[in-house]
């Protein structure tokens, strides 16, 4: 009984226990996160700026590969761009759709273009926040919202009333003004939300402005243009698609902005993989067999000679960095900089040539491909302030034999080439293509930033691997391509030939300027001197021109009576502001300016300053002029003392800012222009009449015509001209 009476006494104590403890438990939260099939679902023109969360799962719609959804960069994406898009780009998804996860880092100081999985993304010089897509696999420790959190939308624009003008000779802008809310409130729910929070550029010079200072800080960047600020010529990055680690994607350069706690640990990573990259890829390793054995055991026709490639093992010589996949002679043996001159002044490039070491071409050959670069390097001219050149030798895989700083004169870059063994092996010119694009032109191998970089590619007859991927990708990082072919296939060895057109699939353009063919080994000292001549052609080394460094930029500048003294310099800090966004120098973007009235007024031409500084000194000390407006005969005017001594081969863009009605005609002077090449864009302002703008523009004119309520507000279009102006470039065709 009494056992019976403690066991019933230490029960009911303990149920009075747990019971007492279960009231005094706090009641649980609600769970605000979600499994894997609570997914939100996103359209495919939604941009990660326009997410507010951090980092999410999301899941995209079919049909969002499409041109109209744009995507800028290359892994890692501004974002200003459409994020189901760069998923697809990146590889993750395809226009089915799929989920997908988004992380958002840091601003990229440039992002780059490329064609990838059917997208063509843009590049970008600078915008403020970037983000990565990657399979939409939760992170292990990381929830993510079950809804997604987006920027407001709505944004109340100030408007106010038309000005009058200062004097009205005219007699047609005030039939104008009517339309001029209505065009200004059409316009104020795009661009107010942005630069309510972001005020346009200001250049190193100060310069009067009226323009006010934002105080708004709601921001919607799904309705607003990306902010690109002047890239350095040195600024490089890849265009290739490397991944980190399964899931996320590489992360050059992420800037000093601030990041968010949720994905610290993203932006410390790959500010990480930054300083190791140092600029391009990291992927240096291109797997190979050690043991080659050759499937070129063909007879030429053309020159009856049998070229027999034999059996050949390699092995690494001790202490070869073997984890890299390549043997790098300049590691192994540096050779010092005996000696240096200044070079050929009017060729500074910095050239790589990959000589061809494959079997098939014979010891006999071989060395006349080194005569034959001993004899460019000396045609060239080489110097500190001339042309380098380095020397990467290709076969099963490629290896440096030195680089770019190793020899700073002809007669030491020639012994070195005379002292170059065969390497052997086939001639696989794509793997060697890609590790000049990651590997030859980096800061710490000489690439001076300010020259172009050039590739020549010394081939025999043609590459036994693919050639064209690993070409797009070297062409969109800024290396023109050229190709020496020497002893083409016959007839009846195209059947051979793993990649048919090889050549025009590689080159910069396919106009022949690239590529040369040569009929025999016995006849290269002949294409020595046109060889050299292309190459040090500066000016038709397109691949090194991008949309900031190749334009002639003339401003036709409305000085009329009614614009008035103030808002004259806001228009002048506008012109300023743009200006600034490019690379200015005699053979970079050059600037010049017109002011007009009844008459006009060249400011200054295209060779008349050759710096920025110089540019913007300039702009600020234009005195505005006072008088009529003849819109007409300002674009002649300007088509004949500016576009016309435009340089070849530099795109002509005019940018005319006008506030009325023009007193001529505009429409033939503007046909005129547009046949002779010049891009026009026009800006309208208050009583610009919507029609004459129109005329004015190239089309399409809603690319290349612009129209503000009010002077205060054209800072807002300073981002979207660049924009317009590098989207245009980029969708040039390769011909």
């Amino acid at each position: 009984m009494k056992a019976t009476a403690i066991a019933t006494f230490f029960g009911v104590f303990l149920t009075c226990t747990y019971t007492a403890k279960e009231a005094t438990k706090k009641p649980k939260k609600p769970k605000l996160y979600f499994t894997l099939t609570d997914v939100p679902q996103i359209d495919c023109d939604i941009k990660a700026g326009k997410i507010i969360n951090p980092e999410f799962i999301a899941k995209c719609p079919p049909g969002c590969q499409d041109v109209k959804y744009r995507v800028y960069g290359t892994d890692i994406y501004a974002s200003f761009s459409s994020v189901c898009n760069a998923a697809i780009h990146s590889g993750i998804i395809d226009n089915t759709g799929g989920k997908i996860l988004v992380q958002k880092v840091a601003g990229h100081s440039a992002y780059r273009g490329s064609f990838s999985n059917g997208v063509r993304s843009l590049s970008l010089p600078r915008w403020r926040e970037s983000f990565l897509v990657s399979e939409g696999k939760p992170r292990k420790g990381v929830t993510y919202p079950s809804t997604l959190e987006y920027s407001s939308s709505k944004s109340t624009a100030v408007k106010s009333e038309p000005k009058k003008p200062e004097q009205d000779p005219k007699g047609m802008k005030s039939a104008d003004t009517t339309n001029t809310s209505e065009k200004a409130s059409e316009q104020g729910d795009a661009i107010h939300k942005e630069y309510q929070t972001s005020p346009g550029p200001t250049p190193a010079t100060q310069m009067a402005t009226t323009t006010p200072t934002p105080t708004t800080t709601t921001t919607d960047p799904s309705t607003t243009v990306p902010e690109p600020t002047t890239t350095p010529a040195t600024t490089r990055t890849t265009a290739a698609a490397a991944k980190t680690r399964p899931g996320l994607h590489r992360v050059r350069d992420m800037g000093s902005s601030s990041v968010h706690p949720a994905y610290a640990s993203v932006v410390a990573a790959a500010s990480r993989q930054v300083q190791a990259a140092q600029g391009r890829g990291q992927n240096t390793a291109f797997k190979g067999t050690s043991t080659s054995t050759s499937n070129r055991n063909i007879v030429r026709h053309n020159t009856g000679i049998q070229r027999q490639e034999p059996v050949a093992t390699f092995q690494r010589a001790a202490g070869s960095p073997a984890h890299l996949g390549f043997s790098s002679k300049e590691e192994l043996n540096p050779k010092p900089l005996e000696s240096t001159s200044q070079g050929n002044q009017n060729c500074k490039v910095d050239l790589s040539f990959l000589m061809d070491g494959s079997w098939s071409i014979g010891k006999r050959r071989f060395q006349l491909q080194k005569r034959f670069l001993g004899n460019v390097a000396q045609a060239l001219g080489i110097g500190s302030a001339g042309p380098l050149m380095g020397i990467i030798q290709y076969g099963d895989d490629p290896s440096t034999e030195f680089n770019l700083k190793t020899y700073a004169n002809s007669k030491d870059l020639r012994n070195a080439i005379e002292k170059i063994q065969q390497k052997g092996g086939l001639s696989n010119v794509g793997k060697a293509l890609s590790f000049v694009n990651k590997n030859f032109f980096l800061d710490a191998n000489g690439n001076r930033g300010g020259a172009p970089n050039v590739v020549v590619v010394v081939v025999d007859g043609w590459p036994t691997d693919q050639v064209e991927e690993a070409s797009r990708l070297a062409r969109e990082s800024g290396i023109n391509i050229f190709f020496v072919t020497v002893e083409a296939a016959a007839q009846n060895e195209k059947q051979n030939v793993i990649e048919p057109n090889f050549v025009d699939k590689a080159v910069c353009r396919t106009n022949g300027f690239y590529s040369i063919n040569v009929p025999s080994w016995f006849s290269l000292h002949k294409v020595v001197q046109p060889l050299v001549k292309r190459v040090c052609d500066t000016d038709r080394l397109v691949c090194s021109k991008t949309c900031l460094n190749s334009a002639d930029i003339g401003f036709v500048i409305d000085g009329s009576s009614s614009v008035g003294t103030s808002n004259f310099r806001t228009v002048l800090q506008f012109v300023a502001n743009i200006s600034k966004e490019f690379e200015i120098s005699d053979t970079d973007t050059r600037v010049g300016a017109v002011q007009y009235t009844y008459e006009q007024r060249l400011e200054f031409s295209f060779d008349k300053y050759s710096t920025k500084e110089d540019v913007l000194s300039a702009i600020k000390r234009i005195s505005y002029w006072s008088g009529g407006t003849s819109t007409g005969a300002a674009i002649s005017y300007a088509s004949e003392q500016l576009f016309s001594k435009s340089k070849p081969n530099k795109r002509k863009i005019m940018i005319l800012i006008t506030d009325g009605r023009s007193y001529d005609d505009v429409s033939v002077p503007a046909m005129e222009a547009h046949r002779n090449g010049v891009i026009a864009y026009s800006i309208g302002v208050a009583w610009a009449a919507p029609d004459e703008l129109e005329a004015i523009a190239t089309d399409p004119d809603k690319e290349h015509s612009f129209f503000v309520d009010e002077f205060d507000n054209l800072y807002r279009y300073v981002n979207q001209l660049i924009q317009n102006i590098c989207t245009e470039f980029n969708s040039q065709p390769r011909n």
